[in-house]
């Protein structure tokens, strides 16, 4: 997280350098947490749309917009900054760091992060929820390694391997991404 914190948040001189290490750890948070209330929510196909059309990082993307806004008011109420000092902090970090786990499990020379170890960490463990998300984004599986048989099919057998194969949840995915 720290190497899309520097700019919006360590050398931010609107956040306390007290602050700079809890902030950068609520980002993280609420990541993990919002995308798992949507799924939670039913927004599967909002979720399942941040694997397509490299729109992840688009700070127009509705699921990018929410997680933004979520965060914005975490920080303004955990850490005291204010409505522009949080927009400007959510807004530099979450298209940042979205479009980078998203790029790397799609990235098929990159085995450090996968689409299925995310959507298990996301669903946690629920293969119903696992199945619809596995379902909107089965058009596009095959081409992000989803198919978990190789079968050539996306399905919901591949949804329960997905999910059983335990890898610390998202936020050891995020770990992943961020080298912890």
């Amino acid at each position: 997280m720290k190497q899309f914190g520097n700019e919006a948040v360590i050398n931010n001189p609107a956040v306390p350098n007290e602050h700079n290490e809890a902030v950068l750890g609520e980002a993280s948070n609420s990541i993990v947490n919002n995308l798992k209330e949507m799924i939670a929510n039913g927004n599967i196909s909002d979720v399942a749309s941040l694997f397509n059309n490299d729109n992840a990082s688009d700070s127009s993307n509705p699921v990018v917009q929410q997680l933004t806004e979520k965060l914005s008011g975490n920080l303004g109420e955990k850490f005291g900054l204010s409505n522009d000092v949080s927009s400007d902090v959510a807004g530099g970090l979450i298209p940042k760091v979205l479009g980078s786990l998203i790029g790397k499990a799609k990235d098929p020379n990159d085995s450090s992060i996968n689409v299925s170890d995310i959507i298990g960490s996301l669903t946690s463990g629920n293969s119903e929820a696992s199945g619809g998300l596995m379902d909107a984004v089965s058009k596009y599986g095959s081409s992000f390694g989803l198919d978990q048989n190789g079968d050539g099919k996306v399905g919901m057998d591949d949804a329960i391997a997905a999910v059983s194969n335990k890898s610390g949840g998202l936020g050891g995915l995020l770990g992943k991404l961020f080298g912890k």
